[in-house]
């Protein structure tokens, strides 16, 4: 998908399970047809450390509806006659571990999942323990680094990231507004490190503006609060993809 596209790279991010237990090909078929590049498919769970309050909730919606990994590994069985753009499994280690790392991995691949993003798997068990089964399957593992993050620390990070590199924009949860320049001058310090992975940056990213002003200095970016909120608000699924892509692309 990189090698097609370099720039202004759409990211959306939609929780499964939500806003039905079934809606999952639906809201992806969606996406994809609008215009979305990538698809992060977040696998709820009941503690979501990154999460901010709207994506907990549409968490808290999707576990009630009955979403569980073993559910929607078999709502995914044949999603690649119909996806064809990459699609990413966002979640956290404590149900994948529930579900057994391994057949996690072994499962996701033969499904036709590209790849994964668990934010609370640090970087030295990644090492020496989940790393070589992640690549044992042929996914790909996207890291994050925050404005903090050390400059030492974000070069280790983007050699162990297969993908792309996540860049979140703040230190705070999805869906907090963010200092645009202080944003601004942190993308310029990962641009100029010359970087292996393409940049997707995340968090505060919501609307026209924030995507654009993300896209002036990285590959692309990351939505998903705002998708989130959207669909809340709005049951039919096709209608809300076309106006909100809509809105952020054109």
């Amino acid at each position: 998908m990189f090698q097609r596209k370099q720039q202004k790279v759409l990211n959306v991010y939609c929780t499964a399970g939500y806003p039905q237990l079934n809606s999952v090909l639906q809201v992806m078929k969606s996406l994809q047809e609008n215009g979305a590049d990538l698809v992060e498919l977040g696998m709820p769970y009941s503690d979501p450390l990154a999460d901010g309050p709207v994506i907990q909730a549409s968490s808290t919606v999707a576990l009630a509806n009955g979403m569980t990994i073993a559910v929607l590994f078999k709502q995914l069985k044949e999603f690649r006659k119909e996806i064809r753009v990459p699609v990413i499994l966002m979640g956290y280690m404590n149900p994948v571990i529930q579900y057994g790392f391994e057949k996690f991995c072994a499962d996701a691949s033969a499904v036709g999942v590209d790849g994964l993003i668990l934010p609370d798997l640090p970087e030295y068990e990644f090492e020496t323990e989940y790393g070589s089964v992640i690549k044992k399957y042929g996914l790909d593992f996207i890291f994050l680094v925050t404005p903090e993050t050390s400059e030492e620390r974000i070069k280790k990070l983007d050699e162990l990231s297969t993908g792309f590199l996540y860049a979140v924009s703040s230190s705070a949860t999805t869906g907090s507004n963010t200092d645009a320049a202080v944003v601004e001058k942190y993308l310029e310090r990962l641009q100029s490190m010359q970087l292996k992975n393409k940049i997707l940056v995340g968090f505060g990213i919501r609307d026209k503006p924030t995507f654009d002003a993300a896209c002036a200095h990285a590959n692309g970016a990351i939505i998903g609060t705002a998708f989130i909120k959207a669909l809340g608000a709005n049951g039919n699924i096709e209608e809300t993809s076309k106006t909100f892509l809509n809105r952020i692309l054109n």
